[in-house]
C-alpha cells in the first residue's frame, strides 16, 4: 500500500507539474491551467491527448517528462547511455541536454566530436553549434557555419539566423547584420528577431527607426490569434518597454 501510494502520490504531483510546465512554455495555459489545477489526473490526462499527442509531427520535438521534472537526472542518464554505446544520435541527445542545461562548453565539445564522417554536415548540429558559440561570445565562430547553413529554407525563419545577425554586428560587421535583420521583417512574424532588430537600431543610435519597429509589432498584435499572442507575448512586453524607456522614440 505504501509504494503504490507513493506512486500516486508521484504521479498526482508530477504529472500536472509536468503539464502546467509545458502549457506555459506553448503560451497555451490561459486555456489549460484551471482544468489541470481542478482536476490534476483527469485535466493533466486530456492536456497530454490534446496538445500532445494528436499534434506530434516531425517538426515538433519529443517531450522527455523526466527531462522537464530532472534534467540533472536526465544528463546523467545520457551519459550513461553515451558511455554504454558511443553513437552520433546519442552524442548529440547529451550534448543537447548540456546546451539546454547551461553546460555549454561540454555541448560544444560533444557537437564538434560529433561532426565526422557522413555527418560532417549534419544541419541540426551546425545550427546548434551556432547558438553555443552565440552563448560563448564566440562571434567569429559562428559566421562560418552560419554560411553553410544559409541556403537552406528552413535556416530563415531559425533562431540561428538571427543570431547570425547579431554575431555579423559583435564583429563589426553592421551593414551586413542589419541586411539579415531586414531579412526575418515579415508582417505577423519573426517577433523576436524584430524586436532584436529593434535594440541594434537603438545601438546604433537610431531611435524612431527603433520605434518604428517596436510599434509595427505592437499594431499587429491585436490581429493574432488568442494562441499567437501568447507565443510571441515576451516580444510585445519587450517592445512595450523599450517604447515606454527611450522617451525619443514618442516622436517616431
Amino acid at each position: 500500500m505504501f509504494f503504490g501510494g507513493g506512486y500516486f502520490y508521484i504521479i498526482s504531483i508530477g504529472l500536472p507539474a509536468f503539464c502546467v510546465i509545458h502549457s506555459l512554455r506553448r503560451g497555451t495555459e490561459g486555456r489549460w491551467i484551471w482544468i489541470i489545477i481542478f482536476l490534476p489526473i483527469i485535466g493533466s490526462l486530456v492536456y497530454i491527448y490534446s496538445e500532445i499527442l494528436s499534434k506530434r509531427s516531425f517538426r515538433s520535438p519529443n517531450i522527455n517528462v523526466g527531462a522537464v521534472l530532472n534534467p540533472g537526472g536526465n544528463i546523467k542518464k545520457l551519459e550513461e547511455q553515451l558511455r554504454f554505446t558511443d553513437t552520433f544520435s546519442n552524442r548529440v541527445k547529451l550534448a543537447d541536454a548540456y546546451l539546454a542545461s547551461g553546460f555549454t562548453d561540454k555541448a560544444v565539445e560533444l557537437y564538434t566530436a560529433s561532426l565526422t564522417g557522413a555527418f560532417s554536415e549534419n544541419e541540426h548540429v551546425l545550427a546548434q553549434l551556432i547558438i553555443a558559440y552565440y552563448e560563448l561570445q564566440r562571434y567569429n565562430e559562428v559566421i562560418p557555419i552560419a554560411k553553410k547553413l544559409y541556403n537552406l529554407p528552413q535556416f530563415a525563419r531559425s533562431k540561428a539566423h538571427m543570431l547570425y545577425a547579431m554575431s555579423l554586428e559583435n564583429t563589426g560587421n553592421i551593414e551586413l547584420a542589419e541586411n539579415e535583420f531586414k531579412a526575418m521583417k515579415g508582417r505577423y512574424s519573426y517577433f523576436e528577431p524584430r524586436y532584436q532588430y529593434g535594440l541594434f537600431l537603438l545601438r546604433n543610435g537610431r531611435d524612431k527607426d527603433a520605434a518604428t519597429i517596436f510599434t509595427e509589432m505592437l499594431n499587429e498584435e491585436v490581429h493574432l490569434s488568442p494562441r499567437e499572442r501568447k507565443s510571441a507575448g515576451k516580444w510585445f512586453t519587450l517592445a512595450k518597454a523599450e517604447l515606454k524607456k527611450n522617451p525619443a522614440m514618442h516622436s517616431a
